[in-house]
């Protein structure tokens, strides 16, 4: 596997050479794009993005969880967690990469 990762600067290059857009506007656009998306998710709505996946946010309720070295139990605290999941088209393209 590749030990590349894609940041934002990546996606805002891509748009640059893509779309024509200037550098700093293509920043813009990339970084316009995750704000919505975040604040869409802090509200608790769903990111559908065709054809790669589905972005939530889900409720996890408290629990009782134990520590694995000393076996004591450790109550924690309800939360909040960011679920993907991917569409079947984005999982179907995953794992035709691993067939080499």
């Amino acid at each position: 596997m590749s030990e590349k990762t894609l940041t934002r600067m990546d996606l805002s290059e891509a748009v640059f050479r893509e779309v024509g857009l200037s550098r700093n506007d293509s920043a813009q656009l990339i970084e316009n794009v995750l704000d919505y998306m975040s604040d869409a998710l802090v509200r608790g709505e769903q990111v559908k993005i065709s054809s790669f996946g589905t972005f939530s946010v889900r409720n996890k309720s408290a629990r009782v969880g134990r520590n694995p070295k000393t076996g004591e139990e450790v109550p924690i605290n309800p939360r909040r967690v960011l679920t993907f999941r991917p569409s079947h088209l984005m999982k179907d393209r995953v794992a035709a990469g691993n067939k080499r």
